[in-house]
């Protein structure tokens, strides 16, 4: 939002980079005004003074919030991702829960879907290589043999993890973003055809809020042919167990309400109830003969 927010702190206040009081402020638990400290207890930082703006908390006790110095930093991180697709290849981004572990059944649908696209497809299979229902999208491609590539970020589930670093994959096949901008940018371009024999596309498995703004961000790209606007990708929404049927009676509703066009959402994806459909699906798309699907 072109600030920065002290969060955790009592009575966060979020400023414009710009504003004069938006480098050093004081917080008190009691009231969310802020007062400029006077010039002797602002800490002089050896660092650009934008890349390390200093906040007071109420003990007094200064806190050392780093940001972005440059949206060169986010350029840079966007390219090695770009890098990465380019070594890997483009394929089918998969957008799911790292909630659902090997004990749900929604794990076992997703690693046979994921080998049995890899196997259709014969691409490269993204995700953002978490635990839960990406590892499961690993673990099918893996058992394809055909390759894996993703981005990583440092927070799934709610939890921080101990390590940058993913537990099997080698650590040339993905890349652990500081960005959720850029991780972005490599999810959706890792699935943008830039030529006829691309076989890519995006298939969502069930999930959470990050699954959904996933969704709904690809969907919107795709309303604006900023996605498929030469080459078609097809985007598919796996309802396992009617997991999804609420989202889509709500988005039935909006058209009710005039907020979506008639056929407007369906015309963007595919909904399908099960592994087969999704399939075949792709193997119409794709025009691929029916003996070349094996689930």
């Amino acid at each position: 939002m072109g600030g920065f927010s002290a969060a955790g702190l009592p009575n966060p206040i979020f400023l414009p980079n710009h504003h004069p009081h938006a480098k050093h402020l004081l917080f008190s638990s009691s009231s969310s005004k802020y007062k400029q400290p006077p010039r002797s207890q602002i800490f002089k930082s050896k660092q650009h003074p934008r890349a390390a703006p200093s906040i007071l908390s109420s003990s007094s006790d200064f806190i050392h919030f780093y940001e972005r110095t440059s949206p060169l930093q986010v350029n840079k991180e966007i390219q090695r991702c770009y890098e990465l697709i380019n070594r890997l290849g483009r394929g089918v981004v998969y957008l799911g829960s790292s909630r659902l572990g090997c004990d749900h059944p929604h794990y076992n649908q997703s690693l046979k879907l994921a080998r049995e696209v890899a196997n259709l497809l014969d691409c490269t299979s993204w995700s953002g290589v978490g635990p839960g229902l990406m590892d499961a999208i690993n673990q099918g491609a893996l058992e394809a043999g055909k390759p894996v590539g993703g981005f990583k970020i440092a927070k799934e589930a709610g939890e921080w993890t101990a390590t940058n670093f993913h537990p099997y994959l080698p650590s040339d096949t993905y890349l652990t973003c500081r960005f959720f901008s850029a991780r972005k940018h490599g999810l959706v371009d890792a699935a943008v055809r830039v030529s006829t024999s691309d076989r890519t596309a995006v298939i969502a498995l069930p999930g959470g809020i990050g699954t959904l703004d996933e969704i709904f961000e690809i969907l919107t790209l795709i309303q604006l042919e900023r996605i498929g606007s030469v080459l078609p990708v097809p985007f598919i929404l796996m309802n396992y167990d009617s997991f999804y049927t609420k989202l889509l009676e709500f988005l039935d509703q909006c058209k009710d309400k005039g907020t979506v066009a008639e056929g407007e959402v369906q015309s963007l994806w595919k909904v399908c109830d099960n592994n087969l459909e999704a399939l075949n699906y792709l193997a119409e798309f794709y025009d691929l003969p029916p003996s070349e699907i094996r689930g």
